[in-house]
C-alpha cells in the first residue's frame, strides 16, 4: 500500500508541477523549443528547478541503504549510447515538437479535454505499443531482452 500512495502522491505533485509550470500548455512548449523565432525562455527555469531540486536531494537520498518504500534502488543494465537510444530520442523529440506535448504533461493535459490531447495521447500510447511488439519480435529472433525486462543475473 504504502508504494503506491507514494507513487500516486508524487505523480500528483508531478502534475501539479507541470500545470504551474505551463508545461501542459502545447503554445508554451513550442514556443521553449522555438530557440531560432520568438524563443519563450520561462520553461527553462522549470526544467533548472527540476534539476536543481533532482542535484540537492539525489546524494542525501542515495546516502540511504535503500528506498523508503523499495527494497532497493534501481540499477539499470544499459549504459552506452546506441543507435536504438539515437533514434528512440530523436523520435520522442520529433513528436514532442511536432504535438507541443511530452508525455507526462500529456497525461496530465487529458483532463482539459482538448482535441489535441485526445489525438496525441492515443498516438503516443500506439507508438509505445508499436515499439515493445517490435521489441519483442527482435528480442525472440536475436535473444535480446525485450522493453521492461530485467536481464539473468
Amino acid at each position: 500500500m504504502r508504494p503506491n500512495l507514494s507513487a500516486f502522491l508524487s505523480g500528483l505533485l508531478f502534475a501539479l508541477g507541470l500545470g504551474l509550470g505551463g508545461m501542459t500548455d502545447p503554445a508554451n512548449v513550442l514556443g521553449f523549443l522555438d530557440i531560432a523565432g520568438a524563443w519563450d525562455f520561462r520553461l527553462a527555469f522549470v526544467m533548472g528547478g527540476a534539476v536543481a531540486a533532482h542535484a540537492a536531494l539525489r546524494p542525501l537520498i542515495h546516502q540511504r541503504e535503500r528506498p523508503l518504500f523499495a527494497a532497493k534502488f534501481p540499477t539499470f543494465s544499459v549504459s552506452r549510447l546506441d543507435r536504438k537510444l539515437l533514434a528512440g530520442s530523436a523520435l520522442f523529440g520529433v513528436g514532442w515538437g511536432l504535438g507541443g506535448y511530452c508525455p507526462g504533461p500529456a497525461l496530465t493535459s487529458l483532463a482539459s479535454g482538448a482535441s489535441g490531447v485526445l489525438v496525441f495521447v492515443p498516438a503516443m500510447f500506439a507508438g509505445m505499443y508499436l515499439a515493445q511488439v517490435l521489441q519483442t519480435r527482435r528480442g525472440a529472433s536475436a535473444g535480446t531482452p525485450r522493453l521492461g525486462a530485467t536481464p539473468a543475473p
